[in-house]
């Protein structure tokens, strides 16, 4: 028997007011996505004026980020990026009904070792995008940290 982690809404709250504070802080307009172990959302939001797209591409690459239990940029990142051209993955970003998200912006949410969940920002540029998540993840092992549990914090996260 494994004992299981889930996220629950007020965490996610947590993550996403995070990561607002930080996109806020660094002039980034961002939608911030929350989803499960499964890749189903547990919280979603668009800042005011963000674009009407983000929401959606913010959830594909947390949903990417949970499921595959890696942060979303190091399918492309070069030599190696599984979803580089004449690589093992190349044209994985079709799989999911298109889903699945091959570009920097989502997170797997790793707590005592367990991705549990994801976290995708869509909105900025790859560097704005990653410190909003960092932001999020950042937020998270706050909380945890009092309660015994470590939880994951880079940008460049493979499980």
């Amino acid at each position: 028997m494994k004992q299981v982690y889930r996220l629950e809404l007020e965490e996610a709250r947590v993550m996403i007011r995070a990561a607002i504070a930080k996109s806020e802080e660094i002039g980034v307009l961002e939608s911030i996505c929350i989803v499960d172990d499964g890749g189903y959302p547990i919280a979603l939001e668009r800042m005011d004026g963000a674009r009407i797209t983000g929401p959606q591409i913010a959830w594909n690459k947390a949903f990417t980020a949970a499921g595959h239990k890696r942060s979303t940029h190091l399918f492309n990142t070069p030599p190696n990026g599984p979803a580089l051209p004449g690589n093992e993955a190349f044209g994985i970003q079709w799989s999911f009904d298109g889903k699945f998200a091959v570009f920097v912006g989502g997170f797997p949410i790793v707590v005592n070792d367990e991705v549990i969940g994801g976290v995708g920002l869509s909105g900025g540029n790859g560097e704005q995008d990653t410190k909003a998540g960092v932001a999020a993840l950042a937020a998270l092992a706050a909380l945890l940290e009092p309660r015994g549990m470590k939880v994951l914090v880079e940008a460049d996260i493979k499980k």
